[in-house]
């Protein structure tokens, strides 16, 4: 189920098998395993021990991170999206009655993702949603909020690794069964930005799309490189710590 990457352990079946066991779990947080999630969870070590926790799964969303398991022969089965893993959450919780918050983003994108989401499951129940611009002191704020509504599901759009250390903190004081941090999907939820073509997608050449779209995601990229010598180094022997890099 799990194949071993840097010590991280990563869910290595289909997304329906992930559906499953997120759903059979009393808590738990889905992490977009993601060269630059992973690479900053080896920064801190709360991040990497908790993301290793039984609480957390973590995904392999990312052609880094799924080149990173074939080298060194822990194959996944195939990348899962996190944006993908968000969208049949959604379903479900509209099928199933499940309370859903969203946390994140500029007022107007949150606001057109929460009518969209809706539009495309009119039976969701969205019972709050927050933009991501505010102050420390408005935290506890959110969280009794969050608390008050009794949500199911909290889907939290930061940015990395804000948006990790959120959830991090409250995941035991709020009430919400499934946790995700979702990066940039509140904004394609929302129209402002579109998914790769189809034959991008399945040549594993999303971030190349994405990089066009939003140039200034260049800097980035030599995280993916980065991240592939690390595991390679540590494999091999070379590199056999793994903190702070």
């Amino acid at each position: 189920m799990f194949s071993n990457i840097l010590g991280y352990k990563i869910f290595n079946l289909n997304k329906d098998k992930l559906v499953q066991y997120v759903l059979g779990k009393d808590k738990v947080c889905v992490i977009s395993g993601n060269p630059e999630v992973l690479l900053n969870g080896m920064k801190d070590k709360k991040f990497y021990d908790k993301f290793n926790s039984n609480e957390f799964v973590i995904i392999p969303d990312g052609v880094g991170t799924v080149v990173s398991a074939k080298l060194i022969g822990q194959p996944v089965r195939e990348k899962i999206a996190g944006i993908e893993v968000m969208d049949e959450l959604l379903r479900i919780s509209a099928k199933e009655g499940f309370k859903v918050y969203l946390l994140g983003a500029s007022k107007d994108i949150i606001g057109k993702c929460s009518e969209n989401i809706k539009n495309k499951y009119p039976t969701i129940n969205i019972c709050g949603f927050r933009d991501g611009y505010f102050k420390n002191e408005d935290v506890n704020e959110i969280v009794d909020e969050i608390k008050k509504l009794e949500a199911d599901m909290l889907f939290v759009a930061l940015g990395s690794p804000k948006q990790e250390d959120f959830i991090l903190k409250y995941m035991e004081e709020l009430p919400c069964k499934v946790y995700m941090p979702v990066g940039g999907s509140f904004d394609i939820f929302a129209g402002k930005l579109k998914r790769a073509p189809n034959i991008m997608l399945k040549l594993g050449l999303e971030w190349l799309y994405r990089v066009w779209k939003e140039p200034f995601r260049i800097k980035r990229l030599g995280k993916i490189p980065k991240f592939i010598l690390i595991v390679i180094l540590n494999k091999i022997g070379i590199l056999k710590s793994v903190e702070n890099i």
